[in-house]
């Protein structure tokens, strides 16, 4: 089922790198950023309602906080460098480099989770850098 979910991600990364572009011109990227924060905000409360959730926001720990607080920096981050790099640039050469991601995932899960590479995950980090390499030169 994760692969499922997973492939719906991608869909609507797609879609949101599209829609963003096209929505973006004449509009300051900050500002773009922030109504989007403000979308994801309420449909992500609305989620925690329906699937009635809402209790388990008094049972989180206070390092299960911090990290979540400090993923939700860096991803309020991600997203204001995303936007003003599809504002300045074509979203077909943002999207890939966006998704070297993936490789700078990889080796900080090695560093700081203690992940295994694998031949295989190696392999996959270089496909993906030479990948990015050939779609944005």
């Amino acid at each position: 089922m994760w692969l499922v979910f997973a492939l719906l991600s991608a869909v609507f990364a797609a879609l949101t790198s599209v829609l963003a572009k096209a929505g973006i011109a004449g509009v300051n990227s900050t500002l773009a950023t922030a109504i989007r924060t403000v979308v994801v905000v309420a449909m992500s409360w609305l989620m925690v309602f329906i699937t009635k959730e809402q209790n388990g926001l008094f049972n989180i720990s206070n390092k299960s906080w911090m990290f979540l607080i400090l993923s939700g920096l860096a991803t309020g981050a991600s997203w204001l460098c995303y936007y003003k790099a599809i504002q300045m640039g074509s979203v077909s050469k943002v999207v890939p480099v966006d998704k070297l991601s993936v490789v700078f995932t990889f080796i900080l899960a090695f560093i700081f989770l203690h992940e295994q590479f694998t031949p295989k995950s190696i392999v996959g980090c270089i496909l993906i850098t030479a990948g990015t390499l050939i779609m944005v030169l």
